[in-house]
Parts: C-alpha cells; sequence; structure tokens
C-alpha cells in the first residue's frame, strides 16, 4: 500500500462536524501502563494540526481531534509506531479479538513462567541449603544449575516474549519503555547464571529470573483482567443494541447490518424487537420498555411523532419508524462514550503516579549504572557489580506506582456501574470523596419524577397535548401521558425553567410557568403547568408527585456519613415543603430559577463548602455543573447528564449514598498504594544498590509490591466509609 493510497483511507475514516474540525479513531496496542499513555498522548499532540489526543488503555482506542483538514493522518499512525506500538484503525471487533489474544498470550506465558518456576526449585532448593550448612560439592552443585538453567531457560524465554517484544520494538525505534530494563535486568540474570555454572561457581540465579517472570506475569494478568472487567460494563450497554435493522425498501423488508443504517433510512421495529437506533415514529402505535436506557419502569405509550431511543423495548405494536441517527451517534452509543470517558480521564492522583512514572526510566538506568561503576570503582569484582545493577533493574520497576491510582478507580468504577452508577471519570470520584454539604433538586431527585395529572378535563388535555408530548419536562411528560398518543406541535422551543412554545395548527402557544405563559404572578400551593394560545385564555393543570421511597433513609444515612443538605428547587413551596417535610431536610428554598441555583452553589464555595449537587432538569445543569461534583438520575435530560460527574440509573435515591461511600474507600485505598509504593521504594533500591538483597530477593519484592497493590484494589470492604 502506497503511502498516498493509505492516506486517502485513514481520511474517509476522519469524521468532521460543521465546522471542519476532524475525529480519528485508531486501535493502539502494547500499550500497558500510565507510562505509555503519557508518552503516546504527548507525541501526538505535538503534531501541528492535533487539538487532542486521549487514548483509552482499557479499549485501546486513541482518539484524536483534528483542528482542520491540514493534518496528515498517516503522520498520526508514523508518530505512535514510532515509539514502538502499533497503531490501525480502530474496529471494535478487532479490538475485543486483541484483547482476548493478549489475554490468552498472558495466560500462557503465566502457566509456563508458573510451571519453571515451580520445577527448577527441585534443582536450586538444595543448592540453597547450602546456606545453612549443608553444602553440595562442587561436582553436585554443578550438575544441579545444569539441571535448572535446563528447566528455567526456555521457560524464561517463552514466558518472557511480552516483555522482550516491547523493549525491542521500543528500542528499534530509540525509545526505552518500562519493558526494557526489565529484560535487561532477567538476560542479565541468565546470563551471569551461566557465567557462574561454566566457571564453577556458588551462586547461580535461574530461579530468580524465572520466578521474576511468574510474577510480573500475575501482575499483569490481573490488570488484564481489571480492564476486561471495566470493557465489559460497556460492551453490557451496547450488547442492548439490535444488530439488525430491518429496513422498509418501498413495501419490502430487508434485513441490514445496524452499522448500515443511515440517518433518513425508514426502519421496521416488529413487537418483541430492540429499536435499532434513535430515530422518529412515523407510523403506529406501540409501547416502550425504557428501563434500561433511561431507569424509568413505566411502559412509554409512543405513536406517531414520538421520538425512539435505541435501545428501547417494542412490546406490543408494530412501529415504522425514520432514523435520526446513525448507531455509532445514538443514545446507546452516547452512554458506552460515557462510561468510556470514565476510563479515560485522569485524576490528581493518576496525574501525579504518571509523573513519576515517566520519571522512571532514566533514573532507574542511572541507578543500575552507578551500582555497577561504583562497586567496581569500590574493589567489587564486574561479576558482583553486575549482579548489583541487575538487582537494581529488577527490583526498581515501577509497576506498582503504576498501577496504585488506576487499579483503584477502575475497582470502584466497576462496582458502582454493578449498583447502577455510571462514573464519567476518575477525577469525579475523588471530588465526590471530599464533598461536605449535598444541594438536592426536589423533581425527579427527592421525588419519583412521575406526577400524576389531577382533575384536568380532557379536551382541555387534549388541546395542550402537541406541546406537552414536545417537552421532557416531568410535567408536561405527565400531561402528554394523560393524553396519549397523538401530533406533536411544530417549531418548538424549549426555555429552561420556564417552558416551552411551538405551533398548534398555525397558533403560536406556550405551556409553562404562570409568567412564561402570560398569567399574573399568584400565590399557588399546588404544582401546576400553564398552558394557552397567545391573546387567549390560559388553562391551569395541577399535578402531586410522591416522594422516593427511600428519601427518608437515605437522608438519614448521609447525615449520618457527616453531610450536611438543603433543597433548591424551582417549584412551588408548597409541594417543596412537603417533600422536605417527609425526606427529614430541614432546610429548602423553592421558586429558583437556574441562575438561582447557580448563584447558590457559588456562594456556598465562597463559605468554603464541598458541594455535591443533584439534579436532573435543564434547569440544574447550570448548578451541576459549578458544584464541587455532581450527579443525576438516568431519566435526567442530556443536558444536565453532561453536566453531572456521575448518573444513576435504577429508582433508589440510595445510589448517592453508595456513590459517596465507594469515592471514600476509594480514596483511601489509592493513597495506601501510594504509600505502599514510596515505602517498598525507598527501602527496597538502597537496599540493592548495597548489596543487601540479590536478583532471586529483588525479584520476589518487586513481583510482590505489584500484587500487594492490585489486591489492595480489589479487596473486600469497600462500602465502608
Amino acid at each position: 500500500m502506497t503511502a498516498a493510497v493509505a492516506h486517502r483511507d485513514l481520511e474517509a475514516f476522519i469524521r468532521r462536524d460543521e465546522a471542519g474540525k476532524g475525529r480519528l479513531e485508531l486501535l493502539v496496542t502494547g500499550a500497558r501502563c500510565a507510562a505509555c499513555i503519557g508518552k503516546i498522548e504527548k507525541a501526538v499532540r505535538e503534531i501541528p494540526g492535533v487539538d487532542a489526543a486521549r487514548l483509552n488503555l482499557t479499549t485501546g482506542k486513541l482518539a484524536v481531534e483534528l483542528e482542520g483538514t491540514s493534518t496528515d493522518p498517516d503522520r498520526v499512525v508514523e508518530t505512535v509506531e514510532g515509539l514502538g506500538y502499533r497503531a490501525c484503525l480502530f474496529d471494535p471487533t478487532e479490538a475485543a479479538a486483541a484483547q482476548d489474544r493478549e489475554g490468552r498470550e498472558l495466560a500462557i506465558a503465566l502457566g509456563v513462567a508458573g510451571f519453571g518456576a515451580g520445577n527448577v526449585m527441585m534443582f536450586t532448593v538444595p543448592a540453597w541449603a547450602g546456606l545453612f550448612g549443608q553444602e553440595l560439592n562442587a561436582p553436585t552443585l554443578t550438575v544441579m544449575y545444569w539441571m535448572a538453567a535446563l528447566v528455567a531457560t526456555p521457560c524464561a524465554l517463552f514466558a518472557g516474549r511480552p516483555f522482550f517484544r516491547s523493549a525491542w520494538a521500543s528500542l528499534k525505534r530509540g525509545k526505552a519503555n518500562m519493558d526494557v530494563p526489565i529484560s535487561i535486568g532477567v538476560i542479565l540474570t541468565l546470563i551471569v547464571s551461566f557465567s557462574e555454572t561454566i566457571l564453577g561457581g556458588q551462586h547461580a540465579y535461574f530461579d530468580a529470573a524465572v520466578t521474576l517472570l511468574f510474577l510480573l506475569l500475575i501482575g499483569r494478568y490481573l490488570d488484564h483482567r481489571l480492564r476486561a472487567s471495566a470493557r465489559s460494563a460497556a460492551r453490557d450497554l451496547l450488547a442492548l443494541q439490535s444488530p439488525v435493522a430491518m429496513r422498509l425498501q418501498g413495501d419490502v423488508e430487508r434485513g441490514v447490518p445496524v452499522a448500515e443504517v443511515r440517518v433518513g433510512d425508514r426502519l421496521v421495529v416488529a413487537p418483541g424487537d430492540r429499536v435499532p437506533v434513535d430515530g422518529q415514529v412515523e407510523a403506529g402505535v406501540s409501547e416502550l420498555d425504557n428501563a434500561l436506557i433511561t431507569g424509568e419502569t413505566a411502559l412509554a405509550p409512543v405513536g406517531v411523532g414520538s421520538t425512539l431511543h435505541a435501545g428501547a423495548l417494542n412490546l406490543s405494536g408494530r412501529l415504522v419508524m425514520t432514523a435520526t441517527a446513525r448507531s455509532e451517534d445514538s443514545t446507546l452509543a452516547a452512554i458506552a462514550r460515557l462510561m468510556e470517558a470514565g476510563t479515560q480521564s485522569r485524576s490528581a492522583y493518576v496525574r501525579l503516579a504518571d509523573k513519576a512514572a515517566a520519571l522512571y526510566v532514566p533514573i532507574v538506568h542511572t541507578a543500575a549504572a552507578l551500582t555497577f561503576l561504583g562497586g567496581w570503582a569500590i574493589g567489587l569484582g564486574p561479576r558482583e557489580a553486575l549482579l548489583r545493577a541487575a538487582a537494581v533493574l529488577i527490583v526498581t520497576c515501577p509497576c506498582a506506582l503504576g498501577l496504585a491510582v488506576p487499579a483503584v478507580q477502575v475497582a470502584a468504577s466497576s462496582r458502582l456501574f454493578r449498583r447502577g452508577v455510571l462514573v464519567k471519570s476518575g477525577a469525579a470520584l475523588e471530588r465526590l470523596s471530599e464533598v461536605d454539604h449535598i444541594v438536592f433538586d426536589k423533581t425527579g431527585v427527592l421525588t419519583e419524577g412521575k406526577p400524576h395529572l389531577i382533575d384536568a378535563p380532557r379536551h382541555l388535555v387534549a388541546m395542550a397535548a402537541p406541546l406537552a408530548r414536545a417537552s421532557r419536562h416531568p410535567l408536561a411528560r405527565a400531561l402528554a401521558s394523560a393524553a396519549g398518543v397523538g401530533l406533536v406541535a411544530q417549531d418548538c422551543v424549549e426555555t429552561p425553567g420556564q417552558g416551552v412554545e411551538g405551533l398548534i395548527d398555525g397558533r403560536l402557544a406556550r405551556l409553562g410557568r404562570a409568567s412564561f405563559v402570560g398569567v399574573p404572578a399568584r400565590d399557588a400551593r399546588e404544582t401546576e403547568l400553564w398552558f394557552g394560545f397567545v391573546g387567549d385564555v390560559k388553562i391551569r393543570f395541577t399535578f402531586e408527585d410522591q416522594a422516593r421511597t427511600d428519601a427518608a433513609t437515605t437522608i438519614a444515612e448521609l447525615r449520618r456519613l457527616g453531610l450536611t443538605m438543603e433543597i433548591l428547587s424551582g417549584d412551588l413551596e408548597e409541594p417543596v415543603a412537603r417533600i422536605a417535610s417527609e425526606a427529614g431536610i430541614d432546610a429548602w428554598r423553592a421558586g429558583l430559577t437556574p441562575f438561582e441555583k447557580a448563584e447558590a452553589i457559588d456562594r456556598l464555595k465562597a463559605e468554603g463548602r464541598k458541594v455535591l449537587m443533584v439534579g436532573d432538569g435543564l434547569n440544574d445543569a447550570a448548578a451541576l455543573a459549578k458544584a464541587h461534583a455532581s450527579m443525576a438520575p438516568g431519566a435526567a435530560v442530556d443536558a444536565a447528564q453532561n453536566a453531572a460527574d456521575l448518573v444513576f440509573t435504577g429508582e433508589e435515591l440510595r445510589a448517592v449514598t453508595e456513590a459517596i461511600q465507594v469515592s471514600r474507600t476509594a480514596r483511601r485505598r489509592a493513597l495506601e498504594n501510594f504509600g505502599f509504593s514510596a515505602f517498598y521504594n525507598l527501602v527496597a533500591t538502597p537496599a540493592a544498590m548495597f548489596g543487601l538483597i540479590n536478583p532471586f530477593i529483588a525479584a520476589l519484592a518487586m513481583s510482590g509490591s505489584s500484587i500487594v497493590v492490585l489486591l489492595n484494589a480489589v479487596r473486600p470492604g469497600w462500602r465502608r466509609s
């Protein structure tokens, strides 16, 4: 393939927005740690015309944002491959296959290394027993070492392939990654051991080489499994998307892969099928189960003009829909990207670990060289100096430091996901662990968000229904639900915190607050919604909404965690006071606009409070964005979900308590891992430089440190705060 052809092919896979900015997605293999991520992202960002680069270690996807059309996409690939990694166009199927292959290779290598480590001990334990006064004679010792070499060498060369291959690929391009010192340490240990055996020396370390690889592979395999666990969360979501869509061509239905569906295609969704992509109902009436998408358990009636989300289950009638988005732009894909964002973004702790890991290679090579030269200078022989240098290379591997925070955040995010909470970033977990005050919205957060219309004449409901169907506000949805399926108003525009306006039969109508519709302010004591045509009579609808069943117990649990709370609501005083009393919250304010909510958050921040905002509406988006941490329910509007740090999909408010408890535990585990990694390096590195530990002990110590960090991340007790 020529460069010109490759360029044209890559250009075809760049997605560009209306402003001309492009996005290129590549599959990168070979990246294993925080240092790899930093190196790749830094190099790609330095390419002229690249606005941003983000590598997801979980999926292997490198997302590159291009400022315009001037950047050669081949240069991005060449830059990544120049660092020693492989890069190709991102294909989820190929990415999953590559990760499965990696898992199998690591499992086989781990098995071979375990076999070697176990069996080589049959020959080296008698030699080490000489330390306790049962020395073997020289000929027997030599035979034992040769037998150990016969077992350990092929095992080490096979099991070490993941490290050797990565190190060689890096060195060929004049770079050095973390696998370079590991490979040098293993090979040096084998060379010294053969030298000792041939020359009849007293100490060989074949067992150290293969045991080091065995323990390193345990850590690497556990890391692979942790990341596979995070991948499965996004895969579970994408599994809700139907793989095949029934495209309607004339009167003929034809099955096509969902990836081939284009905007404007007419599709048929039969009862029992999932909606393949986002769209709008063109013909038919049915009910949808959106529970897995929004967390809403009530069945949603749909008819002509209704909006459909990919992944929703069609329960009763046959629907003909018009696709309004491709599969990659669907609601499900957006949620999957939400999960992906959670594993990509970095917290302060991760950035600190990245900086430390970036210093690793030059520091450890310098330390090993100084150990060798210093040992030689003080009179040690080349053999002893070389052994000390090898021990330094082995013992200083920063795997524990690199895994300290990512392992904890992956474990915490996976646990929260299984409890129905999606974490958008590791930094959000850190901020959530620090909050000391919670601000709740009322409708949809403390309440079920499913207000019921009270005693309204059907002809009035039908009159306002076209506008209600165009809004996602809970009151409007309750009005639309009471009216049933029907037409939707045209040219609708929703004003956050006020209402929605649009054309019904060519007449301009408004639905929302009294002031928005043109009714003088009044002392309303119920949740209400006003409707009216401009210049005509106005109609008032009233609603009631029940508190979530676990609202009071959740507030009590949060109070026991030492948190203070208040309600900031745009609703009327009477319903806000009732819900506050039922939930057990003393401080509340009603009738607030989005700006007043945001100002309230600013005042709390100015007082030194670290606020968690929990809201679900457009009028909460600004407050969600300003708060120290924020959460939104899965049924919230897109703007609120995008502004929030965490999204919970279930019906229970208890998700807030669980998220705070898990975040506090995650912070404690990350600090424990940092402390352990720092202590280990402070003790182990000088010990290796001064010859207090040999390569065998260094292998045990280094690999053991990585395993300790991983086990600390996954150990039970996550809910204890």
